[in-house]
């Protein structure tokens, strides 16, 4: 994983700021509203923090998607789709599939665009109205 984020800071150039911040996202994003442009990657890593550790994640999603009209700046966020596949064996990964596409939705109802990428081209979900 640091060899991933290590690529993804290489790709992403010197001016970025990045934060690395498992579980308060809606904290960081409050405390740099007003700072420019926020790009959060990726909610399902967060979510899977948070169930790791046994968090209340649908509180914690729940608040980020009221959270998220109200804050200043644009803030791009990135996430899975894991629910397409198969229906995983194994119980804690699917609820980890159940809580991603529920999460996926929340957020997706206040988003003002949504795009689904496949096979490396984006798709436009959800049109800004």
């Amino acid at each position: 994983m640091g060899a991933r984020v290590a690529l993804h800071q290489a790709r992403r150039g010197a001016e970025w700021n990045d934060v690395q911040e498992p579980f308060n996202l809606l904290q960081i994003l409050q405390e740099t509203d007003g700072q420019g442009p926020r790009l959060v990657d990726c909610l399902t890593l967060w979510l899977s923090n948070m169930m790791l550790a046994e968090m209340d994640w649908e509180a914690q999603v729940n608040a980020l998607a009221l959270a998220l009209p109200e804050l200043i700046d644009p803030v791009v966020l990135v996430t899975n789709e894991v629910g397409a596949g198969i229906v995983p064996e194994n119980a804690l990964a699917r609820r980890y599939r159940d809580a991603s596409g529920l999460m996926n939705q929340m957020i997706a109802a206040q988003a003002d665009e949504v795009y689904m990428a496949v096979c490396g081209l984006p798709m436009k979900v959800k049109p800004n109205d």
